[in-house]
């Protein structure tokens, strides 16, 4: 749980800094935010999110 909310705000915080920056504006940035929202209601949600739980314990321990 602590990894997937510091994923999330490590992207805020990239997302920010791209409409800042101006490479992304503001509608598609909402668009993109809005979006992650949609696979996590669907079927493939639990999968989704092994998924990523297995991505942050490989990237947090790579020597074992």
């Amino acid at each position: 749980m602590a990894i997937s909310l510091s994923v999330v705000l490590m992207m805020g915080i990239i997302l920010i800094v791209l409409i800042r920056s101006g490479s992304v504006k503001a509608g598609p940035a909402i668009t993109a935010v809005l979006s992650g929202f949609l696979p996590a209601s669907t079927g493939s949600g639990p999968e989704l999110q092994d998924f990523l739980d297995e991505m942050a314990e490989s990237i947090s321990a790579p020597g074992t």
